[in-house]
Order: structure tokens, then C-alpha cells, then sequence
């Protein structure tokens, strides 16, 4: 045992390399998690820590070691995939060599990766033995997260906080490494003492985390390589290249594969595919997640929306910050929400985003004034310098909204005739083109025939659409023989994205006699996952700030209802519009897009718990004990100086050893009354100290040393040094320890 207990002290450093790279390797798991089959990813986890703990618990010979490991990884692989049911159990063999044969054949697609990690694990921890190649090792690691977070949808700033968390502990360790060697001697005194090392490693660590934590967000002054390649290849709103005529509010072209995702400025011609584009276009900040609007179409020419001049759409006012924006008016009662808007690239955008219908402008570039806002008040649309004056579009912004309670149950109930009769519908709401397929008209009615209401009919459609129509980013187009884009899409295609649904929907209610208009602007992004995976919830709201990215540019309907205003319809399968609805129950054949949202976000909760290995919330409350507990030290170790700063305060000057010793008397003739040993007004402290050491006799020797260190402060013409009234502190410590021991 006392052999096995050396070799682990002289193998302590390898044993921290392994550590450290361990940790990692399980941040390169994560990424990958949502990619690898579950068996794998299980797999490849359990073997990395097993051969973590081999070669940290048995420092032998290296080939003996791998031996071991070896006969560790075959089994741990054959439990795991046992447990994860890839062995057909039912199969009956002839022979023992069959059996081993077809257990081979299933795990060697899975043995290649578990082989792969495990000599990973191993090279880096061998090969990653000095300073230069442990930052070498950590900037490699650092730059791939950040570039696979730059380029791909994943969120990794949970990785590179542990693999910065990582490369620090490795550092330290070969520090400590190399102060071994090269000073054996004071590595043995601090072997004796590790306390103090431990608890200053600890206290720099607690630093660098809440530090990171609380840094504050700032905007990077130079672009980075991706976006700038972007905007010099034209991939910008207004710009061409990947935004350009043909786009799809979601991004998609007719040429699918040259175009990405994106806010369109023209929707004369839709459909098409496109590839998801994750750059990011904003956050926000707000304590509900909405649909962050932004332009309206009316009119639908069969091919797409050809209403996409700004300037002839409708009547414009030019409006300023702060002042009320005219609103459709409307029974439905709305709740107001504020939201931050921080652009995170440097296109141009005609309009600004807002929840639902923006009410106010607050701030634009954090200034109480703007000149460059614009009014429709028809179409609730908040235009960005429409009077051509070329102002740069705000890098932020804050606005509120007014976002409806929608009365589900009510609505549902009024009639045609309570909702349109005797009312003014701009007919543009309702027209269709003159060659509009009748086949379309005919599918709402009899989509709709079971229904009364307005409100019943679209939640009929939106549920035929939802269940009946796959969502893609790369619908089939060779299979579309009409020429008109929603009659394409219900009976060849058969398959879309956003702009599909949303027009469908549109132009089948409008055929139905209802007033519907086509909206665009973005879905509501993602939140970050924050410790704890903490996110907006219903009931609760502790994480209020989203990333919105190219790839939640979105289109959807809007459907007037007279009293009771333009309320938001979703039609694209997979996506669910936050809505607030009224406290009651609605009729259970109408989707409610409140309990899916709230499924969806249960379930990214459960996926981001499940995905383990976080800084969570108790690493920051590690941390700031660690630091509470230094500072509670620090403040105690230097209570001495403290207390003399304030006295130094009071008397307006340094003090001087004798007025220290005063002072420090004052406050153990102060613990005497405490312990029921006053000093009289008419004695003296000789004649007090006489008193009190026949009353305690135990601490008269004690109080004697003290009256002396007293009298020669007060009275004699000696000098008081420095030294001696730290004496009369230590002596009045001993006198507590006396009266304590002579209770």
C-alpha cells in the first residue's frame, strides 16, 4: 500500500494532465451529443473516464497499463451497447466462434470511435507536457468551439468555459511541476503547507469566474471574418447575393442550392429552398419571447406578394421617439412589453422589429430623439429612413409593444355578422387574383364545412395545414405544374416552408370572405444556455435576453376580426407564435399555440439537463464563497490595522505607539466589565487591577503585565516602540484565555 501511495505521489502531474484533458474531451462529447446515436456518445463517455481512472490509480508499467485498459474498453463497450439493446439477444449459435463473430460485426462501428477517443485521451495528455504546448493545446480547442459556434447553430460558450477552466488547472499543475524540479527543497516545504497553496489557487479561480460572468457585453469594434466575407460577396438585405429578389422571408431562393436563409426585401416570386444560415442578427431583451414583426404584404399576385415598394403600400407619417403610434383600434385587451434590440451585424433593414404591434418608440442608439422613423398605421408598420436620406440603420433600439390577450373562448363564438356586418373591410384584404384556382377555394370550404365562426374556420385551417403538409427547406419543384404559387403548394408540391403556409393560409381565408394579410419578420430566436439552462417559463422569468439569427427570418398570417382587431396565425408546422390568451379554457379542437410553446421550452430543458457536464449555478456559488470566505479572512487577519485606520480617521492623524497601547488597554478594561469587573469612577486602574487579581487570582499575572505596558505609556518618560503595543494585544489575549480556564 505504501509503495502503490508513492508512485501516486511521484505520478501526481500526469495524473492532472489526464484530468485536465479528460475534461476537454468531454466538452468535444457534448458538441457532439446532439449528432452521435445515443449508444455512442454513452459509449465513448464511459470509456473516457474509465481510462482516466486506470491509468491516475495504477501507475505500473505503460504496457501493462494498456493491457488493462484495453480488456476494459472491450467490455464497457459490449455493456454499454447491451444496455442500449444493438445485440439481438433472440439469435441462437451454434458455436461459441459465431457468437463472438456477429458481437464483433455489430460493435466495430462503434469501436472505432471508442478506439479513436481513448488514444486521443491519451496522445494529448502524453504530448502536452510544457507551457507552449499546453497553450498551443487550449488555443486549438478555443478557436474550433468559437468557430463551430460562429458557423454552426450550436451554442458552445459552456464549452470554452470549461476548456478555458481546464487549460488554467493545467498550467497551474505545470507550474507546480516545474517548481519541483528545479526547487526540491521549497517543494518540500510546500508539501508541508498545502493549505496556503490550495487556497490561493482556489481564490484566483473564483476571480477569472466571476469575472467572466459578470463581464459586461460589448459590441466588437472590428467585423468579424464571416460577416465581412458576407457583405463583400453581397449576402445583405438590399444587397444581392443571397437576399435578393426571389428570396423567401425564410430565406429560400428558387435556386436552393446557392441561397441561405434571411430577411427578403422582394417577394414578387416565392418558393424555391434555401440552407440555413445561422449568423446572428440580434438579441434581445425582453421578458416575453415574440415573434419580432416587421413588414406586411397585401397584395398577392399568384406568384408571390407584389405590394414591396414601402413608399406607395399606404399613407406614411413621419413620427419621433416617444411619441404614441395610432393602433388598430381593438377590444382585445393588450399587455405592454419592452424590449431591447441590439443589432449584431451591419446590414440594412427598411424596417424596425418589434413585438406584435409596436406602441412606442423609446430610445434608437440609446439617444431620446431620431428623425429617421416612419408610420403606417394601416399595416402597424415602423419604417426605417423611408424619405431616402441614407441614415445607418440603429445599431439599437428599445420599443414597446402591445402584445394582445387573445379571448379564446369568446372569439370563437362571435359570428360573421357580429364581427364584419355593418363594418368598413378594405378590400384589398380580401382580394384574390381574377385567375385564382378554384380547386383552392373549394379545399377551404371543405376544410372549413363543419364550422360557424370566423375564428373556428382558421383554426381549421391552420390545423389542415399544420398536420397535412410537411415542413422542408427544400421542396421537390419538379413536381409543381401550376402557375399559381398556393395552388402548387396544396395539390403538387405538397411540402414548404414558411412562406407556403402563410400565403395558403392568407389566400384560403380571404376565399372564405375573411380579412387576412401576410406578415414577415423573425421567429423568436434562442435563448443562451445560461447556468441552470435558466429561460423564459411560464411563471417565472430569470433569463430575459434571445439571440435571433438569419435562420429565424419567418413569414405568417394575420387575420382581422373586426372588434377585436388583427390577431397572429401560425401555419407552419414546427413553429408555435407565443401568444397570450385569457385565463379560461379553450375548446380542445383548436391548437393552442401557448401549450406547445411551453412543451418546446420543457423540452430544450430537458435536453440541455441531460446534456451534464455544465458550469452551473453552483460553480458561481463556489466561487463567491471561496472569495466571501478570503475577504471574511483578509478582513480578520488585518482587524488590527482596520481598527487603528478608524482611530486615525477620528483623530485626523497617524497614531503613535503609546496611543496604541492606550487604546488596545481601553479595550481589555472594557472585557473585564463585560465579565462583571467594573472600574469604579473614584479608583484608579492600579487599584481596579488590585481588586480584580484577588478576585481572580488565576489572571493576576496576566493583568499585572498589562497595567505595567499601561503605566509606562501613560506616565514614564521611556519610549514606546512599536513592538509594545503588540504585547499588550498578546498579553490581553492570554488574560481571555486566564478568565476562560478559572471559570
Amino acid at each position: 500500500m505504501k509503495s502503490w501511495l508513492n508512485l501516486m505521489k511521484s505520478n501526481w502531474h500526469y495524473a492532472f494532465s489526464l484530468l485536465w484533458a479528460t475534461i476537454i474531451a468531454l466538452q468535444w462529447l457534448s458538441y457532439t451529443d446532439p449528432v452521435w446515436l445515443r449508444e455512442t456518445t454513452a459509449s465513448v463517455m464511459i470509456v473516457l473516464v474509465a481510462v482516466a481512472i486506470i491509468e491516475i490509480l495504477l501507475p505500473i508499467q505503460r504496457v501493462y497499463r494498456l493491457l488493462i485498459e484495453a480488456c476494459a474498453v472491450l467490455y464497457l463497450l459490449y455493456r454499454t451497447l447491451q444496455h442500449f439493446g444493438i445485440y439481438d439477444t433472440d439469435m441462437i449459435y451454434e458455436t461459441k466462434g459465431e457468437w463472438l463473430t456477429d458481437i464483433a460485426a455489430q460493435s466495430a462501428p462503434y469501436l472505432a470511435f471508442v478506439l479513436g477517443a481513448w488514444a486521443l485521451l491519451l496522445l494529448s495528455s502524453c504530448w502536452v507536457n510544457t507551457k507552449a504546448r499546453i497553450l498551443m493545446f487550449i488555443g486549438m480547442n478555443i478557436a474550433a468551439f468559437g468557430a463551430l459556434d460562429s458557423f454552426t447553430s450550436s451554442v458552445l460558450w459552456q464549452e470554452v468555459a470549461w476548456t478555458v477552466f481546464a487549460g488554467m488547472g493545467w498550467l497551474v499543475s505545470q507550474h507546480l511541476r516545474s517548481f519541483q524540479v528545479r526547487y526540491p527543497h521549497g517543494w518540500s516545504y510546500l508539501l508541508d503547507y498545502p493549505l496556503k497553496a490550495i487556497v490561493n489557487i482556489a481564490i484566483i479561480f473564483s476571480l477569472v469566474i466571476l469575472t467572466g460572468i459578470n463581464m459586461p457585453e460589448v459590441r466588437p469594434t472590428l467585423t468579424d471574418p464571416y460577416t465581412a466575407w458576407k457583405e463583400w460577396s453581397g449576402d445583405g438585405p438590399g444587397t444581392g447575393g443571397g437576399i435578393s429578389s426571389s428570396t423567401d422571408t425564410s430565406g429560400g431562393k428558387n435556386s436552393a442550392n446557392k441561397t441561405s436563409s434571411g430577411y427578403s426585401l422582394d417577394d414578387n416570386k416565392l418558393g424555391g429552398g434555401f440552407n440555413f444560415d445561422y449568423a446572428p442578427v440580434m438579441s434581445v431583451i425582453s421578458d416575453l419571447r415574440t415573434y419580432m414583426r416587421g413588414e406586411t404584404r397585401t397584395v398577392y399576385s399568384g406568384k408571390g406578394w407584389s405590394d414591396d415598394d414601402r413608399l406607395t403600400r399606404g399613407p406614411l407619417r413621419h413620427t419621433e421617439v416617444g411619441a404614441a403610434l395610432d393602433a388598430i383600434p381593438s377590444k382585445v385587451q393588450t399587455r405592454e412589453l419592452q424590449q431591447t434590440v441590439r443589432m449584431l451585424n451591419t446590414y440594412e433593414y427598411p424596417v424596425i422589429f418589434g413585438g406584435y404591434s409596436i406602441a412606442t418608440v423609446d430610445t434608437v442608439n440609446e439617444e431620446a430623439q431620431s428623425d429617421g422613423l416612419f408610420w403606417r398605421n394601416r399595416d402597424s408598420e415602423l419604417l426605417w429612413d423611408a424619405d431616402g436620406k441614407k441614415r445607418p440603420y440603429p445599431q439599437t433600439y428599445e420599443v414597446t409593444s402591445a402584445v394582445p390577450i387573445i379571448p379564446v373562448q369568446e372569439l370563437s363564438k362571435i359570428s360573421f355578422d357580429q364581427l364584419y356586418g355593418g363594418k368598413e373591410i378594405d378590400p384589398a384584404l380580401l382580394k384574390l387574383p381574377g385567375a385564382f384556382p378554384d380547386r383552392v377555394k373549394e379545399l377551404a370550404k371543405e376544410i372549413t364545412a363543419d364550422a360557424s365562426t370566423p375564428y373556428e374556420k382558421i383554426a381549421l385551417l391552420q390545423q389542415y395545414l399544420q398536420l397535412n403538409f410537411p415542413y422542408t427547406n427544400q421542396p421537390d419543384l419538379s413536381r409543381a405544374k401550376s402557375s399559381d404559387f398556393v395552388d402548387s403548394f396544396l395539390f403538387e408540391i405538397k411540402e414548404g416552408y414558411c412562406d407556403y403556409y402563410s400565403t395558403a393560409l392568407v389566400t384560403m381565408a380571404r376565399s372564405l370572405n375573411i380579412p387576412a394579410r401576410w406578415v414577415k419578420g423573425y421567429a423568436p430566436g434562442e435563448q443562451p444556455e445560461l447556468p441552470d439552462n435558466l429561460g423564459m417559463r411560464p411563471g417565472g422569468a430569470a433569463n430575459n435576453n434571445y439571440t435571433i439569427t438569419d435562420a429565424d427570418a419567418h413569414s405568417w398570417a394575420e387575420v382581422y376580426f373586426g372588434d377585436y382587431g388583427w390577431i397572429p396565425v401560425e401555419a407552419t408546422p414546427g413553429f408555435n407564435a407565443p401568444l397570450l390568451v385569457q385565463n379560461e379554457t379553450p375548446d380542445r379542437d383548436t391548437p393552442s399555440d401557448q401549450e406547445n410553446q411551453e412543451k418546446q421550452e420543457e423540452a430544450k430543458a430537458a435536453a440541455s439537463d441531460q446534456k451534464g457536464f455544465r458550469i452551473g449555478t453552483w460553480a458561481v456559488v463556489l466561487a463567491a464563497a471561496v472569495l466571501l470566505l478570503w475577504a471574511g479572512f483578509q478582513l480578520w487577519n488585518h482587524r488590527l490595522k482596520l481598527r487603528f485606520l478608524l482611530q486615525r480617521l477620528k483623530g485626523g492623524g497617524p497614531l503613535t505607539p503609546d496611543q496604541k497601547v492606550l487604546i488596545e488597554t481601553g479595550r481589555w478594561v472594557k472585557y473585564m466589565r463585560r465579565r462583571g469587573m467594573s472600574k469604579e469612577s473614584h479608583e484608579t486602574l492600579r487599584e481596579s487591577v488590585a481588586r480584580w487579581s484577588k478576585e481572580r487570582p488565576v489572571a493576576a499575572e496576566n493583568l499585572s503585565v498589562l497595567l505595567g505596558m499601561f503605566e509606562q505609556a501613560k506616565y514614564s518618560p521611556d519610549v514606546i516602540e512599536d513592538k509594545d503595543w503588540r504585547t499588550v494585544y498578546t498579553e490581553a489575549l492570554r488574560l481571555r484565555k486566564s478568565m476562560k480556564a478559572g471559570k
